[in-house]
C-alpha cells in the first residue's frame, strides 16, 4: 500500500475543507476555504451560490497536492462529503444555473425546483454531483446518503413515486467508483489522472464513520451546537412516530440515529473562555441540586418529537456552577433517552459510545455523561467529515471494505470511565428527569 493515498472532501455550510491521508490514516495535507454565508429570508427561505463550491474545492486541493509535491501521485481516491438534502438546478455541462436550495429550506426542495426550473436546467443535483461532474468531466450518480432527503427510498432501491421523474440523478451505494479524474480537473487540482472519485456520504454519516462506528452496535454522539446520535444495526429500525430515521450504511447495514434541537447550544451564553474552568468546576462539585432541561428556542424532535417543547428548571441551582451542572447533566439525560429509545427499537449500543464534537473536547463533561449513560465514553479526537470522506475513498481502493479502513485510519480515541460514586445519584435523577417530561406530554 506504499504510496496509496485518500482524499476527503467536506463541503460543509461554512466552508470547504480537504484532507489527505495515508492508508494508517496519517494526516499528510489539509486546506480550507470558507464558502458565503446562506441568505436566508422569510417563508423558510435558505439558498447558497453554488457557483462557489467548486473554485473552493479547487483550490483546496491545489493547496494539498502542492504541499504534497511528488506524493500527490500516490492519491489514488476521493471522495466527498456534503450537507444531507441541499439541491440545485444544473445545466448540461453540469453547471449550476440557480442558487442551491439548502439542507434547511423549509420549501419542499426538489419539488419546488422541478415546478420551478431555471432556464437551461436539465438536472436536479446534489452537492457531491456538482463536484463530481467537474472532476471526472461527465454526470455522476449520487449516493443512497445525500439523495436520502431527497426522495429517495433505500428499501425500495428507488426514487419515490412523487419525485419527479428524468431529473434526478442514479442512485448508488456510497463507496461506489463514479469514474476517475479526467486531464483537465487534473491540470487545475494537481490530482492525478485516474484518481478514483468514489461515492461519498452526507456530513452526519461521514462524521459517524470518522469515530470509528462503523460495525453493528458501535454508536456516537456528536456534541456541537446539536446533539446527534448515530449508531450500525444489521436490520433497518422502523420508528412508528418517525423521531429515528436510518441511512443505508455502504456494506448493506443500517445507520439508524437521530438530530436533536438541544445540545451545546445551552451553553451558548457562558464565555468559551470559561468553559473549561466552569466544567471542572461542575465535575468537582457532584451532581446537580435542580433538573434542567436547558433547550434553546421551542421545539424538540429527537429523541422525542413535542413541537411545543421549551427549556424547563426544576428546583432552584445552588450557584453559577451548580447550575452549569444542571446544564450538562440535563444534556446526558437526552444523551440516555436517546440510546434507550434506539434500543428499544432493536438497535443496542454495545461497549462505549464513541463522541466526537466540540463537546468531546471537555474531559469533566464526557464523566459526566459516561456517568449518565453508565457506560464509558471514547472520545475520539481528529475525527470529522473529511476523515469520514477519506474513509469511504480508501474503501474499495486502499482497504478491502469499510471496517478495515476503520481500524486502521481512524484515531484510538480516549476512554472516559463513569464515577461509581455518583451512579446512583445520577440514574435517580434521570428517572425524575423522565418523570417530567411525561408530566408535559413530550414522553
Amino acid at each position: 500500500m506504499t504510496g496509496e493515498l485518500v482524499a476527503g472532501v467536506d463541503v460543509a455550510t461554512a466552508n470547504v475543507r480537504v484532507q489527505v491521508h495515508d492508508p494508517a490514516g496519517a494526516l499528510l495535507a489539509q486546506s480550507s476555504r470558507p464558502l458565503p454565508a446562506p441568505v436566508r429570508s422569510d417563508g423558510g427561505r435558505s439558498e447558497q451560490d453554488a457557483r462557489s463550491w467548486w473554485p473552493a474545492v479547487r483550490d483546496c486541493l491545489a493547496d494539498c497536492t502542492a504541499d504534497l509535491g511528488w506524493r500527490s501521485g500516490g492519491i489514488t481516491a476521493l471522495a466527498i462529503s456534503a450537507t444531507s438534502g441541499t439541491v440545485v438546478a444544473v445545466d448540461a455541462r453540469g453547471e449550476p444555473v440557480g442558487p442551491a436550495l439548502m439542507y434547511d429550506d423549509r420549501r419542499a426542495r426538489v419539488s419546488w425546483l422541478a415546478e420551478n426550473l431555471p432556464a437551461g436546467a436539465e438536472q436536479i443535483c446534489h452537492t457531491p454531483e456538482v463536484l463530481g461532474h467537474r472532476l471526472v468531466g461527465h454526470p455522476v450518480a449520487t449516493d443512497t446518503s445525500h439523495a436520502l432527503k431527497s426522495g429517495y427510498d433505500p428499501v425500495a432501491g428507488a426514487w419515490a413515486a412523487q419525485a419527479p421523474s428524468g431529473l434526478l440523478p442514479q442512485v448508488v451505494r456510497p463507496t461506489t467508483a463514479l469514474g476517475q479524474v479526467g486531464r483537465e480537473a487534473s491540470v487545475l487540482t494537481g490530482l492525478p489522472v485516474g484518481c478514483e472519485v468514489r461515492a461519498g456520504m452526507t456530513d452526519g454519516c461521514a462524521g459517524q464513520l470518522a469515530t470509528g462506528a462503523v460495525d453493528p452496535g458501535r454508536f456516537v454522539t456528536v456534541m456541537g451546537t446539536t446533539l446527534v446520535l448515530k449508531g450500525v444495526s444489521e436490520k433497518l429500525v422502523h420508528d412508528p412516530d418517525g423521531v429515528v430515521y436510518s441511512h443505508l450504511h455502504p456494506e448493506g447495514r443500517w445507520l439508524p440515529g437521530g438530530a436533536a434541537n438541544i445540545g451545546g447550544s445551552a451553553l451558548s451564553d457562558v464565555d468559551p473562555a470559561e468553559l473549561p474552568e466552569l466544567d471542572s468546576a461542575a465535575l468537582a462539585q457532584g451532581p446537580a441540586s435542580a433538573l434542567n432541561y436547558p433547550l434553546r428556542g421551542k421545539g424538540e424532535r429527537f429523541p422525542f418529537r413535542a413541537p411545543d417543547a421549551e427549556e424547563f428548571l426544576v428546583g432552584a441551582p445552588r450557584d453559577r456552577v451548580d447550575e452549569h451542572r444542571s446544564r450538562l447533566e440535563g444534556i446526558a439525560f437526552c444523551e440516555r433517552l436517546a440510546l434507550e429509545r434506539l434500543a428499544t427499537l432493536g438497535a443496542v449500543a454495545e461497549g462505549p459510545v464513541r463522541t466526537a464534537g466540540g463537546g468531546a473536547r471537555s474531559t469533566p463533561w464526557c464523566q459526566i455523561r459516561a456517568t449518565v449513560l453508565g457506560r464509558p465514553v471514547l472520545r475520539v479526537m481528529g475525527a470529522g467529515t473529511a476523515l469520514g470522506a477519506a474513509l469511504l475513498a480508501a474503501t474499495g481502493s486502499v482497504h478491502p471494505d469499510l471496517s478495515t479502513a476503520a481500524a486502521a485510519m481512524v484515531p484510538a480515541g480516549e476512554r472516559v470511565e463513569p464515577n461509581p460514586a455518583e451512579l446512583e445519584e445520577l440514574g435517580s435523577a434521570y428517572e425524575r428527569f423522565t418523570e417530567q417530561l411525561r408530566h408535559r406530554g413530550w414522553l
